[in-house]
């Protein structure tokens, strides 16, 4: 957290694979939180979600850092980060702890959080998130969202568990700590865009949220209102900047360009007469082809995410769960026609989710790049208002620390 005056800050800190995105909200307990600052630089050093170049991922962070603090008129001393990559795996887990003295405290809750975190993982990963799925209180109470205040003399909580590689991990913290920042929490991207672009009903239902950036798409299965299951695919936007190049044979940045002012996600909405023009490489003259071309091969890139994605929703076993349909969001969403593809290939009902539940700054709250962003800023806000990280990064099974940890919280509990 940092710190305007006597007001409380909370900084999310995107870092993607084309952009950094630093957002600063103003935060109070019981107020939507308020944006105050934004700061935004073009990321280079990322591929793919995963750090590549260290001082050219350092840069850009100082530099989306610099722009937020000027604007929002703080000094940032920590921020919420993201990850994403294809390393990130998930799984469910079940925790079981006696209740002392009959009533469910925070302390039970977090000595049950930590039994499903005490599960066998490679001491090259670390648990980044254990999010309570639903609770059982001895065995006659199913389905409990919070068992705060309760009775009973057992409790037992369904988890989703999130890991990340530690090198990834490390990476990214020692990246923010060269800025001469600290690391409130590092937050898996879709786990973050969730909080900002899905309402209570879609969770309930059952939502699959795809959250499709530059160098991946994230997928979040929602059922009974928590997270089922969750992965990254790496595969994004920028696989179709990468197609457009190669097809116009023009350069990566004009690429990018056009797929922004002229692409659309479906061939059948570019008119047969309509042309753009192509710059070329080096000194050659510019070039005018189809506006149908570029389309079609803009939507087979796009069918094919989209076959992954559902691949990927029948592997979580969930597919019949999700009745609300799908939430596409990140930048690639922004694609015109997008949505209606989706819906198309995946035979539910689809809709593009831009940021919400925060004030202020309208070009952040209209837009689907800033899901994650603001996503970072109500989960610190909801963690700094309860005092509590349930994401905090922390070893699991397999390793000394995570020994140490459950020791601790042990004997806490005990005497």
């Amino acid at each position: 957290m940092s710190f305007k005056g006597d007001k409380s800050l909370i900084v999310g800190l995107d870092i993607g694979t084309s952009k950094v995105v630093a957002l600063v909200g103003e935060y109070a307990p019981g107020q939507p939180i308020e944006l105050i600052g934004l700061g935004t630089h073009d990321s280079r050093g990322m591929r793919r979600g995963v750090i590549v170049d260290i001082e050219s991922t350092v840069q850009s962070i100082q530099e989306a850092i610099k722009e937020a603090e000027a604007s929002a008129g703080c000094e940032i001393t920590s921020v919420y980060a993201s990850i994403s990559g294809s390393h990130i795996q998930c799984r469910n887990s079940q925790g079981i702890t006696p209740i002392h003295e009959q009533e469910v405290t925070h302390r039970e809750l977090q000595r049950v959080i930590d039994a499903a975190k005490a599960v066998p993982i490679g001491t090259d990963l670390k648990i980044i998130h254990a999010i309570p799925r639903d609770y059982t209180l001895d065995d006659s109470q199913e389905g409990i969202r919070n068992p705060l205040g309760m009775t009973g003399v057992r409790l037992e909580v369904n988890a989703h568990i999130v890991t990340a590689a530690a090198s990834a991990a490390a990476n990214i913290t020692r990246c923010v700590e060269k800025c001469g920042l600290n690391v409130d929490e590092l937050v898996f991207s879709v786990v973050a865009s969730a909080e900002a672009v899905l309402t209570r009903d879609e969770r309930d239902l059952g939502v699959l949220l795809v959250d499709m950036g530059a160098g991946t798409t994230d997928i979040a299965v929602f059922v009974n209102g928590a997270i089922a299951y969750s992965k990254s695919l790496p595969i994004a936007g920028e696989k179709v900047t990468e197609d457009i190049a190669h097809m116009l044979r023009t350069p990566t940045a004009e690429a990018e360009q056009i797929k922004v002012r002229y692409a659309c996600a479906q061939a059948s909405m570019a008119k047969a007469e309509e042309t753009i023009q192509v710059p070329s490489v080096g000194d050659r003259q510019p070039r005018r082809v189809q506006r149908a071309a570029l389309a079609q091969a803009v939507q087979a890139r796009y069918e094919e995410i989209f076959e992954m994605v559902q691949a990927e929703l029948r592997r979580s076993g969930f597919e019949q769960h999700v009745r609300a349909g799908m939430v596409l969001t990140g930048g690639a969403a922004r694609m015109e026609g997008v949505a209606d593809l989706a819906e198309e290939m995946l035979q539910m009902p689809v809709r593009v989710g831009i940021p919400q539940h925060a004030t202020g700054n309208p070009v952040v709250m209209g837009n689907p790049v800033y899901a994650t962003a603001v996503g970072l800023l109500l989960l610190g806000a909801r963690n700094e208002g309860t005092g509590q990280r349930t994401g905090r990064v922390a070893r699991g099974g397999g390793n000394g620390d995570g020994v140490l940890d459950r020791l601790k919280s042990w004997f806490q509990g005990n005497f």
